[in-house]
C-alpha cells in the first residue's frame, strides 16, 4: 500500500505561482514513477505531468508545458509541481498518483495509488 497526501493548493492569481507537494509513504518511494493529474468541475480527469523514479524523464501536457515543472526529492519521499504563470483554466482539483512500476506515463489507468486531491483556484 502507498499513501499519498497532497498539499500546497489554494487561491492563486493569474500570472502568479503555486507549488504543490505530494508526500508518499508505505513503500520505497524512489522505485516508482509519479504523476500529477487534475479535474475541473464537469470535466474528466486529465494528465498534467509525470516523472520517472530518478527524475531523469519528465512528461507534460501541452497546456502546461513551459509553465509547470514536476520534480521529486526521493530523500524526502516527496514529489512537487511548481506552477508558474497561472491561468484561470488551471483551476481544478490536483491529484498526485503513484505508478508503482514502469516508467512515467500519461494514462490515469496506469497509476495504482492516488491522493485525495488539493484544490487550486486561479482568479482572473
Amino acid at each position: 500500500q502507498v499513501q499519498l497526501v497532497e498539499s500546497g493548493g489554494g487561491l492563486g492569481q493569474t500570472g502568479g505561482s503555486l507549488r504543490l507537494s505530494c508526500a508518499a509513504s508505505g513503500r520505497t518511494f524512489s522505485t516508482g514513477a509519479m504523476g500529477w493529474f487534475r479535474q475541473a468541475p464537469g470535466k474528466e480527469r486529465e494528465f498534467v505531468a509525470s516523472i520517472s523514479w530518478n527524475g531523469g524523464i519528465t512528461y507534460y501536457a501541452d497546456s502546461v508545458k513551459g509553465r509547470f515543472t514536476i520534480s521529486r526529492d526521493n530523500a524526502k519521499n516527496t514529489v512537487y509541481l511548481q506552477m508558474n504563470n497561472l491561468k484561470p483554466q488551471d483551476t481544478a482539483v490536483y491529484y498526485c498518483a503513484d505508478k508503482s512500476g514502469g516508467g512515467p506515463g500519461r494514462l490515469a489507468l496506469s497509476y495504482e495509488y492516488w491522493g485525495q486531491g488539493t484544490q487550486v483556484t486561479v482568479s482572473s
